[in-house]
């Protein structure tokens, strides 16, 4: 391997500025996309979910990269991408009302037993997976059930109706 070979692979061959602002605009708008696509926590996605985010990674690469092809340029656009996402996780822990903006706000799927069509059907939260979460709760039904949401972390949380205990 001679210096040509080096330059190569650590030379820059776009300049830095340009992969910045090409790894903050993709960076914003993966965030849009999975602010509002992709709530749900990875453990509840499905294949069709994970596809998709391969195929939306391999697409937004080449608009991030564009002519790039150092090792030294990918470096600097994954150093982009951490940087925002360290800022954002800073910031939203920092301030709260940056976290009230960022994060999608819980969503109430059952209220005092009672489904929230609507919200599920927003979300694509079939009534299967609704009972699997209740029967994990100990419970068998929704009469049981006095709140049931879906957190801004994707996780399904439930609150039982005071003293319900499961029926199992």
């Amino acid at each position: 391997m001679d210096f040509k070979d080096l330059v190569d692979v650590f030379g820059m061959t776009m300049p830095v500025l340009e992969l910045v602002l090409r790894g903050t605009v993709m960076y914003w708008f993966l965030f849009a996309v999975f602010r509002l696509v992709l709530r749900r926590d990875t453990g509840a996605m499905g294949l069709t979910d994970f596809l998709f985010i391969v195929l939306l990674g391999d697409a937004a690469q080449n608009g991030m990269i564009g002519d790039a092809s150092s090792a030294t340029d990918a470096i600097t656009l994954i150093a982009t991408l951490v940087s925002w996402n360290v800022l954002i996780d800073w910031a939203s822990y920092r301030f709260p009302a940056v976290e009230r903006v960022l994060a999608p706000p819980r969503l109430c799927l059952v209220r005092d037993g009672r489904l929230d069509r609507r919200n599920m059907r927003r979300q694509f939260i079939s009534l299967d997976e609704l009972m699997s979460k209740v029967r994990q709760e100990g419970l068998e039904d929704l009469g049981h059930v006095k709140r049931m949401y879906l957190e801004s972390d994707g996780e399904i949380s439930l609150i039982r109706r005071p003293g319900k205990e499961g029926d199992a």
